[in-house]
């Protein structure tokens, strides 16, 4: 049953979109199937080429509460994703890229729980899918809340299980970089802020693709060492400590994907 749109905040849904045609349509009716229906949903284009673009156009024309902007040249996730955020109207921010999926109750359940503990910035544990969207079984689990320190070890936070109150604050920006901007952003946060907490439960989907930058480890500690040393503005030393701390925490699975 879906609950009155008049006594609840908006929530902006904030994703890049790149060349996922394939994938839209279904990440769309997952949002579509959310129980707390007081959304927007947030799409910047990538200057796409495979009709992700024209799809997108096709189902705004359709749902009122699409909104559909468009990057002049080929820029990246952090610049889709912050034109996104600069056009925003909700109090909570989330954050779906363009073939993940939510399960029906993930932005009610959600919600309550920052209400109810006064949560400025709450992830979820999530689970997988593989590229055809079959479910996996297995689950990425969390700690019960995670501060600075902490993130620096490992990026614990699933970007598709956020939710930040921009009411608490304000609307935070993306690093510009090409990759790990998200991890960046809850950095920049944790800064701030004491922690971030853990909502119970996965209502999330996050999908396994072939060749994947995520699924590349050289390629993932070179964007770890960027970030820590550009962006959280470290020498070159500390930058190398915690991207060891990263990889040494990946071998001991601190934090376990589980079956």
């Amino acid at each position: 049953m879906k609950i009155n749109n008049t006594e609840i905040d908006l929530v902006s849904i904030i994703t890049p979109l790149y060349n996922s045609k394939k994938y839209l349509l279904d990440t769309y009716n997952s949002i579509r199937a959310q129980s707390y229906s007081n959304w927007e949903w947030l799409v910047t284009d990538d200057r796409s080429n495979d009709g992700s673009f024209e799809l997108i156009c096709e189902l705004a024309k359709k749902d009122p509460r699409i909104k559909v902007h468009r990057n002049e040249v080929n820029s990246g996730a952090a610049v889709s994703r912050n034109r996104c955020i600069e056009n925003s109207k909700g109090r909570y921010l989330a954050f779906l890229d363009s073939d993940d999926l939510w399960l029906p109750c993930k932005l009610k359940v959600q919600i309550d729980f920052m209400r109810q503990n006064n949560t400025e910035l709450c992830y979820m544990d999530y689970g997988f899918i593989d590229e055809d969207g079959n479910k996996k079984d297995k689950v990425r689990t969390t700690p019960d809340s995670v501060d600075y320190i902490q993130l620096l070890r490992e990026n614990i936070i699933g970007c598709l299980t956020v939710i930040y109150d921009t009411k608490r604050l304000g609307k935070v920006f993306m690093p510009l970089i090409r990759k790990r901007q998200d991890y960046g952003l809850w950095l920049q946060i944790l800064k701030v802020i004491e922690k971030a907490d853990r909502c119970p439960g996965v209502h999330s989907l996050y999908r396994q693709r072939k060749n994947s930058v995520s699924s590349n480890k050289f390629e993932m500690v070179k964007y770890n060492f960027c970030l820590f040393r550009e962006h959280q503005g470290m020498g070159t030393i500390r930058a190398s400590y915690w991207v060891s701390i990263n990889i040494l925490s990946k071998l001991f699975k601190r934090n376990k994907v589980r079956a």
